[in-house]
Order: C-alpha cells, then sequence, then structure tokens
C-alpha cells in the first residue's frame, strides 16, 4: 500500500506518478511506487533543455519539527509529488492524527506570482473545505503559513483502486460499477462546490474494505471556469485521463466534463484491465485518441454505454454527472432507485448498442404453452446507433435517454453483439437441413423446448481468436468457427439469426457468466475436462454437450529471440523459459506438472499473452495454447511468431451449459450429432480452419462423448 493512498488525499498527482499505473499497461507492486522496467520520462516539470534559466529555488519545505498555526505537528513526509506538499501530521488541539496537503506548487511560485497564487489558493482551499460527502475525503480545516496554503483531512488507511487493480487486474462488472457509480457521487459534490478535481484516476480513490469508495487528493483542483494552470507551458493531470478538449488551443481549461472524462478512462480500466488510451506522453494519449476515438470494449458488458457516453471526445455530448449515476444504477439494478434512468437528468443518451433483431413476429406475446411470464428485455426494442461520423445530438431529451439505457440495460446492453440479418454464408444458412432432425430432435407436437421459455439464445464467445472466434469492430460481428457452430445448433432449436446474442466470455469468466445467467451456452474453445464438470476453479460446475473439435496442445515463440535459441519444447524445459497462458485454463496447471516454468501472474486471456510476447522488453518467451488457437495468431502475426511441435495430449472442446438443464443438453447434442455427421462440420472447417492449419482436410471427427443418455 502507498503512503500516499494511506493519507487521504495524499495521493501523488505529478503525471505519470505511481498511481499511473496503467498507462503504459506496467504494471505496479504495491508499496513500491515504481513501474517494473525502464524508468519513465522526466515529470513535465522538468525543465526542457531550450528553456530559459529557471527561476530562484523556492523556499525550503518545513522540517518534521515545524508545527502549523501552532496545532498541527508535521511528522513525515507522505509520498512524493510535483505539486504542493503532504504530510502526516498530528493534531495537538484534538489528539488525532491528520493528512495535511499544500495546495501551491512551490517550484512553480515566483515573487512576481506569489500573492496572486496565494489569493487563488485560499479560494480553492476555501470551497474545497465546504464539500461534505461520503465519497469525498473530509475536510477539517484549512491553515495559511507565509508561502503556503493548507488543507487538513481526515487520515484513511485504506487500499487504493490502482493498487486494488495492480493486483486483481480487472473487477468484475458489478463492482466496477459499484465504485463507479460512489466516484460519479462523490464527483457531484465537488463538481456542485464549483471545484474540479482535475486528477481522477485509481490512485486517487480509496476502496476501503467495507466496500466505500472515497475521491482523495485535491492537490490540483481548480475552480470551475479558472483559467488553465500549466507547468512549463504543460497540462496539469495524468495523461491517460486527461480529456481530449484540453489540448484545444481555445480550451477553457478544467471543466466538469473533462472529470467525467477521466471517470470514464477509470471505469474502462477496471472492466478491460487497462487504459483505453495508454501513453506516457501527452501527445501519444492525444494520437491514440484521434486513431482510435471508440476503443474496443471486451469484457465491460452492460458497463459498455456508460463508459462509451462518457469517453465522447466533444464534451458537448458526453454524459454529463447525472445521467452516468442514473445508468450505474440501472447496471446494479439498484432496488432502492427504481427508474433511475428515467429521474436522470439526461443531456446526452448513451451510445446504443446493438442488440438481437427478432426474426419472428412478435416474440414478446408467450408462445403457446408456455408460461405466461414477461417478455424477455432482449425483445425490447432499441433506436438504432447514431450514423457513422458522428454522435446524437446533445438535445435529444430526457426520455431519448432513458428509453436507449433501459432498453440497452434491459437487453443486456454490451453483453450483446448480434450478427447481421442477410449476411450470405452464415452456419444458419448452411444449417437449414438441421432443424428438427436427428435423435431426440426439439420442437414435434407438444414437447417442450427451450426456446419456449428463452426467446433469445445467449452464448458466450471468445473474440480474440483467429479462425475461431472473433469480434469485427468494423461490423460489430463475431465471425470464425465457433461462431458458424452457433448459428447451425441455434437454427436446430429454431432459432433465427436475430434471436442469437453473442457475449464475450474470457477464459477465466466463463463458469461465472453460465452461473450468473448471463448466458445460456459458452462455445468458446472450453476444453472438456473432469474437474470443470465437477466444481470448475471458480468454484462452479459446468456441464458439456461435445466434444465438437479436438486440438493439440502446443506452444508459440518469438521467430527471433536475442536471448534464447528454441526448437522444440524440450528446449522450453531445459531454458526454464517463462511460458504464458490463459488464467484457469488446462495449461496453468498441466504444465508445471511437467517441468515448465510459467510466468509469475498468468492474464485472463491468450491475446493477453500474446501482446506480452510481442514486447521485446517482456520476460515471456513462450505462450502456451491449442494448436488450432495458436495458429491463428501466426497467421495474424506474420514473421513474429512461430508455432512449436505439438505436445502429447489433446483438448476436446465441448459446449459448456449450466448443470441440469437437460431440455437444452438434449436439443444441443442433437443437433451436434447431425451436424458431425454431415457437411456442415467439413464445410465450417474448410472455411475458417483450414487455412490457418494448411491441411485441406478436416481432423477426424471427435465422438460425442458427453452426450451419451441424451
Amino acid at each position: 500500500m502507498h503512503n500516499e493512498d494511506r493519507a487521504g488525499a495524499a495521493g501523488d498527482d505529478a503525471p505519470g506518478g505511481p498511481e499511473d499505473r496503467r498507462a503504459d499497461d506496467a504494471p505496479r507492486h504495491p508499496g513500491t511506487g515504481a513501474p517494473q522496467g525502464p524508468p519513465g520520462p522526466p515529470p513535465p516539470d522538468a525543465p526542457h533543455p531550450s528553456s530559459p534559466p529557471p527561476s530562484p529555488p523556492p523556499p525550503p519545505s518545513p522540517s518534521p519539527s515545524t508545527v502549523i498555526d501552532g496545532r498541527y505537528e508535521l511528522l513525515e513526509p507522505i509520498g512524493s509529488g510535483g505539486m504542493g506538499e503532504v504530510w502526516k501530521a498530528h493534531d495537538r488541539r484534538l489528539r488525532r492524527f491528520v493528512a495535511v496537503k499544500g495546495l501551491l506548487d512551490r517550484n512553480a511560485m515566483t515573487a512576481a506570482t506569489q500573492a496572486a497564487a496565494l489569493q487563488r489558493a485560499r479560494r480553492e482551499a476555501e470551497a474545497i473545505a465546504k464539500i461534505e460527502h461520503q465519497n469525498v475525503v473530509t475536510v477539517h480545516d484549512q491553515v495559511e503559513t507565509d508561502n503556503q496554503v493548507w488543507i487538513v483531512m481526515k487520515l484513511l488507511e485504506a487500499r487504493s483502486l490502482g493498487d486494488l487493480l495492480s493486483s486483481e487486474r480487472v473487477l468484475a462488472v458489478p463492482r466496477a460499477a459499484n465504485i463507479g457509480l460512489q466516484i460519479v457521487q462523490g464527483l457531484r459534490a465537488v463538481h456542485t462546490a464549483s471545484v474540479v478535481h482535475r486528477d481522477v484516476k485509481p490512485g486517487n480513490v480509496l476502496v476501503r474494505d467495507d466496500g466505500l469508495a472515497i475521491l482523495v487528493d485535491f492537490g490540483i483542483a481548480t475552480f470551475e471556469g479558472a483559467d488553465r494552470v500549466t507547468r512549463s507551458g504543460s497540462v496539469i493531470g495524468t495523461p491517460s485521463y486527461l480529456a481530449p478538449e484540453l489540448f484545444a488551443p481555445a480550451s477553457p481549461g478544467p471543466t466538469p466534463a473533462s472529470d467525467l472524462w477521466a471517470l470514464g478512462v477509470t471505469l474502462y480500466e477496471m472492466a478491460e484491465g487497462h487504459v483505453p488510451f495508454a501513453g506516457r506522453e501527452v501527445w501519444e494519449v492525444q494520437e491514440n485518441i484521434r486513431q482510435t476515438p471508440e476503443p474496443a470494449l471486451r469484457y465491460a458488458g452492460p458497463l459498455a454505454p456508460v463508459i462509451q457516453g462518457l469517453l465522447a471526445a466533444d464534451p458537448r455530448e458526453r454524459l454529463d454527472a447525472a445521467t452516468a449515476e442514473a445508468m450505474l444504477r440501472e447496471v446494479l439494478a439498484d432496488p432502492s432507485v427504481p427508474n433511475a434512468a428515467l429521474a436522470a437528468s439526461a443531456t446526452h443518451p448513451p451510445t446504443a448498442v446493438s442488440t438481437p433483431r427478432p426474426s419472428t413476429p412478435s416474440p414478446s406475446t408467450p408462445a403457446p404453452g408456455s408460461a405466461a411470464t414477461p417478455p424477455p428485455a432482449a425483445a425490447t426494442p432499441v433506436p438504432p446507433p447514431p450514423a457513422a461520423g458522428g454522435r446524437p445530438g446533445r438535445n435529444r431529451g430526457r426520455k431519448a435517454a432513458a428509453a436507449v439505457v433501459c432498453a440497452a440495460l434491459l437487453a443486456g446492453a454490451g453483453w450483446l453483439a448480434s450478427r447481421g440479418d442477410g449476411e450470405e454464408g452464415g452456419a444458419g444458412d448452411r444449417a437449414g437441413s438441421v432443424r428438427g432432425q436427428g435423435e431426440g430432435a426439439a420442437g414435434s407436437g407438444s414437447q417442450e423446448r427451450w426456446k419456449d421459455t428463452h426467446p433469445t439464445l445467449r452464448i458466450g464467445v471468445k473474440d480474440d481468436q483467429p479462425g475461431l472466434s472473433m469480434f469485427d469492430t468494423k461490423t460489430r460481428t463475431y465471425k470464425g468457427y465457433d461462431i458458424d457452430l452457433a448459428y447451425a445448433i441455434a437454427e436446430s432449436m429454431g432459432y433465427g439469426k436475430g434471436e442469437v446474442a453473442f457475449t464475450t466470455v474470457a477464459t477465466d469468466y466463463r463458469s461465472t457468466a453460465l452461473k450468473t445467467k448471463q448466458v445460456d451456452l459458452v462455445i468458446a474453445s472450453y476444453s472438456i475436462t473432469d474437474d470443470r464438470k465437477t466444481a470448475s476453479p471458480g468454484g462452479y460446475s459446468v456441464d458439456f454437450a461435445g466434444p465438437y473439435y479436438d486440438a493439440s496442445r502446443s506452444f508459440l515463440v518469438r521467430e527471433k529471440s536475442s536471448k534464447y535459441t528454441i526448437n522444440d519444447s524440450s528446449d522450453l524445459v531445459d531454458l526454464r523459459v517463462e511460458v504464458c497462458t490463459a488464467r484457469e485454463s488446462t495449461y496453468e496447471t498441466e504444465l508445471p506438472k511437467r517441468g515448465f516454468t510459467m510466468a509469475k501472474s498468468q492474464p485472463n486471456t491468450y491475446q493477453d499473452c500474446l501482446d506480452k510476447l510481442l514486447d521485446p522488453k517482456s520476460d515471456v518467451y513462450a505462450v502456451a495454447s491449442d494448436d488450432i488457437i495458436l495458429a491463428g495468431y501466426v497467421k495474424a502475426n506474420p514473421g513474429k511468431v512461430r508455432q512449436l511441435e505439438p505436445i502429447n495430449g489433446a483438448e476436446g472442446y465441448g459446449v459448456a451449459m449450466r448443470p441440469k438443464t437437460r431440455i437444452l443438453k438434449g436439443e444441443v447434442c442433437s443437433a451436434l450429432r447431425t451436424i458431425l455427421a454431415g457437411r456442415i462440420w467439413e464445410d465450417m472447417y474448410t472455411e475458417n480452419l483450414s487455412g490457418l492449419v494448411g491441411k485441406k482436410n478436416p481432423p477426424g471427427r471427435p465422438d460425442l462423448t458427453e452426450c451419451e443418455g441424451f
């Protein structure tokens, strides 16, 4: 735990400081405050070689023996930052420990600017002291000395969100939404006091053991509409969290909207595991924003509309705090705030997300013979997404915003991304003869069908496995072998293509997605193992139908390595090369038994492992996965990586579902029997996988061992 985190508002506010843990995606170890790898660039207040000679040195900082206002004895400095001074102090009058922070950047003060700076700091201290909110650090007092204005705050013993992310990498959507909701509530109190925080980021949010999130560090706060304050000509703040409008020539300076942008970055980081726009320098971050204004959201689920709305490049179209709060409440389904989205004072409707397009009339009407249940959320109409090249206007009103918020969240929001109607060549088209065929086919007579109570078939898939399952950010559709198989199974079960909804699931999240009923099926290179059938690593067992494909085990290594010569897998063992694999994959437990050296911390996707392998500064020199997955990575990165010969062992991919769903398993097994018996399976292989493995003919058809008795 960083010392500055224990001090409430005493976080490090120097751009690129220790709490900017995700700006370059390099994890920081709690307590060290230093990134792994080479040191970062000098702080923005470092003089440029061509700058004029610096001003005379500022007055020396107080020593630990200093007593401010005859009351606050400074005991020890807390952290280090480019702005102000932060101390742990003892309040002699009330006999308690407090955090004391100076608001002035002593390095930036000169004789000519000191008077104006002091006056401004006085006003800021008065405004900050008036903020009273459980999600904002408590300010006890304000004190002025000859050359500094101090705020005295509650000393907090809590872990920073930055430290939390360093250890856990990503947070579950409900937890991220809960923390985000508390941050935005704190920001509303801050903005009501006409103060702009200016440095909202994980390092400046403390999370107590009871879950309370507290916004801290007002060392660089300013008034709304105040002139932009810079150090050596650069905007103050942490690069990865700075809103793009702050760098416009006619920028009004920091505003509440720029704080909300930083909140959007923080929400993205909690859900996705890294910042959306990386870069150590401001120009790098801004260039990334320009090139990819809508970063991919793989795990955000129902948080996606909130994040997208907060990351609107135009501050006039960005979600305001009230709308963001209402949407986060909807994500959490807070029973104490019904219809929160409708009650919000919305100024901008959130970005629409794609949802299944019903292909049958009145999908909200219960099927004959089915229970009179409420219509499924997925059938709720959702306004179409904005036209390419622009976002909807900000004055479309509260009702439009509420309609999109409610429809998107109730329909599964960011969890859903469907393949468009009319697309040619999909497995659904090839599988026309599948429906109703095979042993135990559903839909005949009055036999109960899964679709009777589940009008939308929700399927968890991967989005980063070329050939198997990829998400195309341009067309907003999934494609690949697993996707074609999913459509073929759905067709057999009586679903049209518009009634299938896909959700991205990481390797370590698949069983959770099933347990929490976010999806009905998972078709995501899910290897069938006994331990997963009895109890998954997350404590939840799953059932399988299949296998539908058998893959071999293999490794991916760098094409050229200056450190190792790797010819086969035995070299990995002999050289003790660090191997990366997906968290909770079969490789994580199997490879150490065979003598392989595993990376100390495994990510939750194979794509993350590939990113480490491609990074020349990384200690990862090999990635373990299935041969078909690795073959896709080789084709996508020609000349950069190569695949080793497979090792002993095979991975049988199964269609996963919750236990005791006999109707669902029976229908899936029936569909798989027909698919594997005919040309459909071969056609899917030829279209998606043969080019990856370089083999025209598919491997032998697997036996459906998990479908015996169905």
